[in-house]
């Protein structure tokens, strides 16, 4: 026994029939699939039913805790902070939601799955924004961002147990952005990356915002409100008919003004800007205002003088008057008479002087223009001349821009625009060009006859004979006026005759006069 050596034996070999009932016996322990189903639904029923009762018994604070507790507990492990910015905060809208949805949208690439489009009528393009559960990445300064947009349906027992009526019934859907950042990254996003989303967003819906057109409603200026309408003035500092140099100008002019709230801040002036437009009629000053307008995006306030009774309902239209904004008060030297206005109609007071010259002025660089900011006031006139000089000096009209008749330059943009001229030219440009020289039209009149034919041959040709018919009246009107001027200095030099002949003779009288009483002695 102890020299016996013991060796490992082989398994003997499985007979086909063991083999067979191993198979079935491993058969009959694996559950079916209507097994499995049956399982799951039961499992997800008693969730279901505890979740129900854990509602209905566990109050709501007691769960909102405990739910806080659990995210306390995982998140006390992770080192990133998450952000919760829901859409609005108790009844009021939460800017910075509205700011995160706006600038998202230009952050959408190719990889995001699902978005949603709308469009108002209101809207020129569609807008896109992420739907329920999509991510998007952004980064700031080098910090890695990650944005996911969330929806989830409302407790609508949660602020009213007893179910009874509520006086700001809660939304349906609860609609929120998670940010999610490192955490040592926090006051970096919190004092700049949110300030820059909120900036960017308002520029952003500023530049796509429809711009408005506000005149002083039925009531007049008594109830110191503005009826609006879409600006749809299609003029562009592209299709104004201005010299180079006079457009460039008042470009840099407001950006400059666009860039200076600080600046106005610091050194104690209103941020406001005056712009006095004169010129002949015609010369394209209320086309330089509504280009202005698509430049800024600003609104336009069309205030008329003349319908305006007193100086206080000139300073209620100023309150109600919003920021970025131009006030326009066209033909100011033709408007009303001031300062010796009387409304001889008003029931109190018939000999009362209302609008005066010094409320006016009030109006523009006064305490009261201090109301608002980044405003623009532009006053157009066709005759400077007969402005007060009050109106004219800087802090009231900072800027004066003449808008003088169509030159050379000022064509070729409105043949470009009209008929489509490029850069080549017209075999007909060097004949208009020396007669613009020599001729006085307004681009208004120049318009109107490229309007007449959209064939730049037969337009153009037009525009030659209308431009020698006004050189040939121009010179006849010069001829006239030097005849006139001849006719008038020959009436003078006669009278100055007739009164030298009529001393002469006095004189004669006189000397003969003395002459014979000095015989008669």
């Amino acid at each position: 026994m102890g020299n016996q050596v013991f060796r490992k034996q082989s398994p003997l070999p499985e007979s086909p029939a063991s083999r067979a009932h191993h198979e079935m016996f491993s058969m009959k322990e694996m559950p079916s699939p209507q097994s499995l189903f049956s399982a799951y639904a039961s499992m997800a029923g008693s969730i279901m039913l505890f979740r129900s009762m854990a509602n209905d018994l566990i109050p709501a604070p007691v769960r909102s805790y405990v739910a806080a507790g659990i995210r306390r507990l995982f998140n006390s492990q992770s080192s990133l902070l998450t952000l919760i910015i829901e859409e609005t905060n108790g009844i009021s809208p939460n800017q910075i939601f509205e700011a995160a949805e706006i600038y998202l949208s230009t952050k959408i690439t190719s990889d995001t799955s699902r978005l949603r489009i709308s469009k108002t009528p209101k809207d020129k393009n569609p807008t896109l924004r992420l739907e329920k559960g999509e991510e998007l990445t952004d980064s700031f300064e080098g910090i890695p961002l990650l944005w996911t947009f969330n929806s989830q349906d409302h407790d609508k027992n949660s602020n009213n147990p007893n179910n009874g009526p509520t006086l700001f019934p809660p939304k349906a859907e609860r609609r929120y952005f998670e940010l999610k950042f490192d955490k040592t990254q926090r006051y970096k996003i919190l004092n700049s990356y949110i300030p820059f989303l909120l900036d960017r967003a308002l520029a952003m819906k500023n530049q796509e915002r429809r711009l408005k057109m506000y005149t002083m409603n039925s009531s007049g200026c008594y109830s110191g409100k503005w009826e609006s309408v879409n600006l749809e003035h299609p003029a562009t500092f592209e299709t104004v008919a201005m010299e180079a140099e006079g457009k460039k100008a008042v470009m840099e002019d407001l950006d400059r003004f666009l860039k200076r709230k600080a600046f106005y801040k610091r050194v104690g002036r209103a941020w406001k800007r005056g712009y006095l437009l004169y010129g002949p009629p015609g010369t394209g000053k209320s086309s330089l205002v509504a280009a202005m307008a698509n430049y800024l995006k600003f609104d336009i306030y069309d205030l008329q003088l003349g319908n305006v009774v007193q100086d206080s309902d000139l300073r209620k239209l100023l309150l109600t008057t919003g920021n970025r904004s131009i006030l326009v008060i066209e033909d100011i030297d033709c408007t009303v008479e001031l300062p010796d206005r009387h409304h001889a109609d008003w029931p109190n007071h018939p000999n009362e002087i209302q609008l005066t010259l010094s409320g006016l002025l009030n109006f523009i660089d006064g305490l009261w223009s201090s109301c608002g900011d980044e405003r623009i006031i532009i006053f157009t006139t066709n005759n400077k001349d007969r402005l007060d000089p009050a109106l004219l000096r800087p802090g009231r009209m900072d800027m004066h821009i003449h808008m003088s008749y169509c030159t050379f330059h000022g064509f070729k943009l409105l043949a470009a625009n009209y008929l489509q001229i490029g850069h080549t030219g017209h075999r007909l440009f060097p004949e208009i060009e020396s007669l613009l020289d020599a001729t006085e039209v307004t681009p208004a009149q120049i318009a109107e006859e490229l309007m007449k034919s959209e064939d730049a041959d037969v337009s153009l040709e037009g525009l030659v004979k209308v431009l020698k018919r006004k050189k040939l009246e121009q010179e006849e009107e010069e001829n006239n006026d030097n005849g006139e001027d001849g006719e008038e200095e020959g009436k003078l030099r006669e009278a100055k005759k007739l009164k030298v002949e009529a001393r002469k003779k006095v004189a004669t009288r006189v000397t003969r006069r003395k002459f014979l009483r000095g015989r008669n002695f």
